[in-house]
């Protein structure tokens, strides 16, 4: 006598292959209208958790959950007792299930590509997991007390964030398949040096946050350095990467049209332009709340732009370039 079959196996072996076939045919097989949206959501949301990270440290509030996962020892959920601080603190934390959220979305609409769009695949399934690791990372910002040096890990590993996310906005534009550079090599060079004029800026700047004033609570501690001396360290990479970044404009006038090279490195040039003079600007006024916000966003919105260059230097295979 046959076994009577289990609530869970109830539906007929044709119905449930029926039901995901549909599922799996509600997925794009090419890059689409919903590969771009997810594609530009995700650069998105990594530059809006940045600005409220900030907005946690820059208002004190980086302790307002004072563990981690839990926001106290007995609720995951900020009380009321916790105040503004706890509010902002645990709003931040729940903006961590958007980015999950969308790298899920994200990925689940390249993965019918994976053979074809393999470029998107890797970058959407990286991304994916590295959400996680991010909020991970945040957490020991809390159990460490807000050290100066894991805070700085947290922003960094946001910084690898945008970079994927601006490099996944790139590729979905790009023709599929093999593809050749199609600049010179010195030029290629002077970007790279760009680049990594951008990296030491970045991370120069994250030793200065450390050092200076909004530590994110006020027993928090800081990294001993001098924030006054940092400041100016800091001003030396960014001006060597502005001249830097204002030759790679002027020869890009000069790259195949195609790659649209003088678009890319106007807008980091633009970009730069904005964040030196934040930068300029908040170390006048004594480190105001909104424009160091601001700075911190613009730093990432650099990497972005600095990413776009870096990949608009090749074409497909067989494409002729374009003067």
């Amino acid at each position: 006598m046959p076994t009577p079959l289990s609530p869970v196996d109830a539906t007929p072996p044709a119905v449930r292959a029926g039901v995901r076939g549909r599922l799996r045919r509600m997925l794009p097989d090419q890059v689409d209208g919903r590969v771009v949206v997810a594609a530009w959501a995700t650069l998105v949301v990594q530059i809006g958790i940045v600005a409220t990270g900030g907005l946690v440290r820059l208002t004190g509030s980086g302790l307002g959950c004072p563990t981690w996962p839990r926001c106290t020892a007995d609720s995951f959920v900020a009380t009321e007792e916790m105040g503004i601080h706890g509010v902002i603190e645990f709003g931040n934390r729940l903006l961590t299930f958007v980015l999950v959220a969308v790298a899920i979305v994200t990925f689940l609409f390249v993965v019918r590509m994976r053979r074809e769009r393999r470029d998107l695949f890797w970058l959407a399934l990286v991304i994916g997991l590295y959400v996680p690791l991010q909020a991970v990372i945040g957490g020991i910002t809390v159990l460490t007390n807000l050290n100066p040096y894991v805070v700085g890990l947290h922003y960094f590993a946001s910084v690898l964030l945008v970079t994927l996310s601006a490099a996944l906005v790139v590729r979905v534009y790009a023709v599929p398949g093999p593809r050749r550079v199609a600049v010179p090599r010195a030029y290629r060079a002077l970007t790279a040096s760009t680049a990594i004029g951008v990296l030491v800026t970045v991370v120069v700047g994250i030793l200065v946050t450390g050092s200076g004033p909004h530590a994110g609570d006020g027993g928090a501690a800081r990294n001993g350095l001098d924030p006054e001396v940092m400041q100016h360290v800091h001003s030396w990479p960014a001006y060597v990467t502005l001249g830097l970044s204002l030759a790679a404009f002027a020869v890009a006038f000069r790259m195949p049209g195609t790659l649209r090279l003088p678009l890319w490195t106007g807008l980091l040039l633009a970009t730069e332009a904005a964040q030196i003079g934040v930068g300029i600007w908040q170390a006048r006024t004594g480190l105001p709340i909104a424009l160091v916000n601001i700075h911190m966003v613009l730093a990432v919105v650099l990497v972005a732009a600095m990413t776009a260059v870096l990949m608009h230097q090749s074409l497909p295979a067989e494409a002729r370039p374009r003067s």
